[in-house]
Parts: C-alpha cells; sequence; structure tokens
C-alpha cells in the first residue's frame, strides 16, 4: 500500500523514496510536493508506482512525480524518467500514457473582459455547436487512407498546408509539431480507422475548450512576450490524440508482457511493460507513438482554426482585429530523445513525460526566439471552477527534472466517487452563479469533472514556482467551458 511507502524529507517541497525501500529499484524516487499535496497522494498507490518505476533498466539519476500526482496506468500520472538508449535503456508505454500527446495550447485576443460581458453564454454556445466533442466524437475533416499517412508523418506541417492556420503557429508549437521519427507504417489499421474522423474534435473527460480572462499577472517581462495583461482574453485547447493514440498504447501494452519477458526485464508491475529502445519492438512503437505525437498537434491545430472562425463570425470582424494569435502549444503524455547533461556530459537520453509538462529555461536553443530571454511558456490547467496558470521553465528544472514541471491540478476524486458527491446537483448551475457557462455533451462529465475533485491549482502551481522547477507569469480565471 502506499502508505507504506518510505519517505525522506529533503526540503519543504522534495521528499526521496531511498531506493533501499524496495529489492530492485535502480534510483531513488523523488517526489515534489508539500506536506498537503503528499499526504493526498498517500490516498492512492501513486508513491508506490514512483517506486515501481524506478525499477526500468536504464533508469537514469531519479524516478520523478510532480506535486500533481496521481495513481495511473503503470506510470504515476505526473510521473517523469528518463532512460539511457546507450545503458540498455527501454521505453515504456505506461510512461506516456493511452492519451499520447494530450496537451494544452492557448490563444489570446485583443478582447477584454468587458467587451465579453452579455455576451460569454453566446460564445460559449457558438464554440460548442462548432467544435465537435464528446466519445467518439467525428470532426468536419474527413481524411483519405493516404491523406491520414501523409498527415502522421508531416505533422502540424499538414495542417498548414491545408490552411487550418498559419506558418507562424508551428514557431509556437512545441518541436514544431511534428516528431520526425514517425512513420505510418507503424500504425495499424485499426488505429488509422480510429483516426481518420477525428480531427478537428474535443473528446471527453477531462479534455476542454475554455474561455479564460487573465486575472492576475506574476512576471510582467514574460506576460508581455506573451501577450498577455490583466482583463485580456485568452482561449485554452486541452485534447490530444483521440481514438488514434489511444488505439496504438493499447496495442502495445497487451502485445508487450511476451516482449518484456523475452528481453528478461523483471518489473513489479506488469502495467510497466518495456522494450529496450533500440530492440525492434521499441523502435516500433516510438514510431507509432511519434503517428500519434503528429496526430494531436495536428488535432488542436484544427480546433483553433475551428476557434479562431467562430470568434470572427460571432464579432463580425477579422482575425488581425482580434488578435488570435497562439501563445504557445506545449505536450504532457510524450516520449521524445532529448539531450541534458549527466555528470558534466552530454548524453542523449529518451524522456518520458506522463502528466508532466516540458519546462525549458530561457536562452534553449529549443524555445522560440521571442520566448529566449524568458523561457519556454508552460501550460497548466486547473479545474473549471477555478483557474489555470501560465509559468515559464527555469534553470532548475533543467538541473533536476529533465525540464519537466507540472501538468494540471491532478485529480483527488475518482470519477466514481466525483459523481456520487454530486448526486443531486446541478453542476452547471452551481458555475453559473460563479460566472461561468458550461456547455457539455456527456451526461455525467460535469459531476465526473466538478472542481471538487481535484487539487487545489493554486498550491501545485505554488510547489514548482518555489522549487524552482518554473515560475508563474499569469493566473487565468474561466469565462465559459465547452466539454465533451
Amino acid at each position: 500500500m502506499a502508505s507504506n511507502v518510505i519517505l525522506e524529507k529533503i526540503d519543504e517541497y522534495r521528499w526521496r523514496i531511498p531506493k533501499s525501500f524496495m529489492k530492485g529499484m535502480r534510483v531513488d524516487g523523488i517526489v515534489y510536493a508539500n506536506e498537503k499535496l503528499l499526504n493526498q497522494a498517500k490516498s492512492d498507490e501513486a508513491l508506490q508506482q514512483v517506486a515501481n518505476v524506478a525499477h526500468l533498466p536504464g533508469i537514469v539519476k531519479h524516478s520523478l512525480a510532480m506535486p500533481d500526482l496521481h495513481w495511473g496506468y503503470g506510470f504515476v500520472i505526473g510521473g517523469v524518467a528518463a532512460t539511457d538508449p546507450q545503458a540498455d535503456g527501454v521505453v515504456s508505454p505506461g510512461g506516456i500514457g493511452y492519451d499520447i500527446n494530450c496537451g494544452v495550447r492557448l490563444i489570446r485576443t485583443n478582447l477584454n473582459a468587458k467587451q465579453l460581458e452579455g455576451r460569454a453564454k453566446g460564445l460559449i454556445g457558438e464554440l460548442f455547436d462548432n467544435v465537435p466533442c464528446g466519445v467518439g466524437s467525428k470532426g468536419k475533416i474527413q481524411l483519405s487512407l493516404n491523406e491520414e499517412r501523409y498527415m502522421l508523418e508531416k505533422g502540424a506541417n499538414w495542417a498548414i498546408e491545408r490552411e487550418y492556420g498559419h506558418p507562424k503557429d508551428l514557431q509556437f508549437t512545441e518541436a514544431a509539431g511534428v516528431l520526425q521519427h514517425a512513420s505510418a507504417d507503424a500504425a495499424s489499421q485499426r488505429a488509422l480507422e480510429r483516426g481518420k474522423n477525428q480531427l478537428g474534435t474535443l473528446g471527453s473527460g477531462n479534455h476542454f475548450l475554455e474561455v479564460q480572462v487573465v486575472d492576475r499577472i506574476f512576471y510582467c517581462e514574460a506576460a508581455n512576450a506573451m501577450g498577455l495583461s490583466e482583463g485580456n482574453i485568452c482561449v485554452m485547447i486541452h485534447t490530444g490524440s483521440r481514438g488514434f493514440g489511444y488505439q496504438i498504447c493499447d496495442e502495445h501494452v497487451k502485445s508487450w508482457v511476451q516482449v518484456t519477458e523475452r528481453y528478461g526485464i523483471n518489473l513489479p508491475d506488469r502495467q510497466l511493460v518495456s522494450a529496450p529502445i533500440n530492440s525492434p519492438e521499441g523502435q516500433d512503437y516510438i514510431t507509432a507513438m511519434a503517428c500519434s505525437a503528429n496526430y494531436a498537434w495536428n488535432n488542436r491545430q484544427c480546433i483553433m482554426h475551428l476557434v479562431r472562425q467562430t470568434f470572427m463570425k460571432y464579432f463580425d470582424t477579422t482575425e488581425d482585429e482580434l488578435g488570435l494569435e497562439l501563445v504557445y502549444d506545449v505536450s504532457h503524455n510524450i516520449g521524445k530523445f532529448e539531450k541534458h547533461e549527466v555528470d558534466g556530459k552530454e548524453r542523449e537520453l529518451f524522456i518520458h513525460r506522463k502528466g508532466a509538462t516540458r519546462a525549458f529555461p530561457a536562452g534553449h536553443p529549443e524555445i522560440p526566439e521571442k520566448y529566449q530571454k524568458v523561457g519556454q511558456p508552460v501550460l497548466i490547467p486547473g479545474d473549471m471552477g477555478t483557474a489555470s496558470y501560465v509559468l515559464v521553465g527555469n534553470p532548475g528544472a533543467m538541473a533536476e527534472t529533465w525540464g519537466t514541471t507540472c501538468h494540471g491540478a491532478g485529480r483527488v476524486l475518482s470519477r466514481r466517487k466525483a459523481i456520487e458527491l454530486t448526486k443531486g446537483r446541478s453542476i452547471k448551475e452551481d458555475l453559473e452563479k460563479k460566472g461561468i457557462y458550461v456547455r457539455a455533451e456527456g451526461k455525467r462529465t460535469l459531476q465526473e469533472e466538478v472542481p471538487e475533485a481535484y487539487k487545489d491549482v493554486d498550491e501545485v502551481v505554488r510547489v514548482v514556482d518555489e522549487a524552482g522547477l518554473s515560475r508563474r507569469v499569469a493566473r487565468l480565471r474561466p469565462i465559459g467551458v465547452v466539454k465533451g
């Protein structure tokens, strides 16, 4: 049980699970949390999962967990692990998750809160009508098999070629919206079938499209670089690779039990099935995972196109007049080859981020020129009733967490518990009393996603800020939400 996990306090925001805790751990576990968040993590198996990940062959330095940690499939959600391909390092699909490249995109506008007074409810209605959402939802973009294969390998460049956005959007997308090692040959027929009609759709659960207002600025230089000011209206998009990515993960998780055994990999949890990065099976998964990542970037790009169209029609004006500029797009369920310093030498590692966000600091060559002086934008959504945050990466993240920070508030209640808690309540009415207009496709979505189901995002963000992983830039308050 998680309560039996040995924890050693390093400081106010860092806790160690020593590798002596469990036979087979190759490295220590490090958990970023304060006392309150740590106690919440003890309610499930999250801490045990941090220890389990420390068994992975080739893992470097630590098994890491961010303050939004909670139980997940194999890896803890909020988990980070680097493995070394040159030291028999493995790739584990559970370390990336079922919704490959689930991520967040933030769009700024020239509108302010006063201009939205009396119009927010109507705008949310239009967005709900124009952006398909929910389980199995199909988009307006229909792809042939050849076109889908091309999209999977081209990344978000495909969407730009089809005029679902502008070339400069790619500058403000992590990895420019493409993992180059994608190969559509690695995608199964079933995955291709599930993905061909879902571009430009939100999905269900915690995915959302949210109209927000900037209600506080913490770091003026970074906010100015992003075009954010108090009272500014923004739009946040949270979704991933839909049925395509789910299918890719599911196929590998189910077939890799034998693969893990074949390579003599001993792990404490079969959900951590793994294969050596340099093995044929490892390379097959990595190329298929890259296709899923490229699918997700195209999905968010297409949704942004629909948002831009909706705003222009609703306000009867041009895109230039409205602004509608991409601030940034970040991934938080992805595996990537990255160069990091280990023991004074640069090494290429495979970084698993599951429910964790890249947070590169100022001066890093992989972030846009516009943000070179302040750091990479980091987008941390909260629950639909409180707030979300914009941060930037800090040097501390590069030193400790492979340039990584948290990804959201993190659940504290299961969906079943949330439904039990809200029986007889109208979540929609509760939120409207706060001035937040909500439209949802699923009958139980609002109950499952009720604000009480999540940790305090202010607390989570305070931990990564004060631990030096990322720096707060702005707090965004929801005005209206579209959910699947």
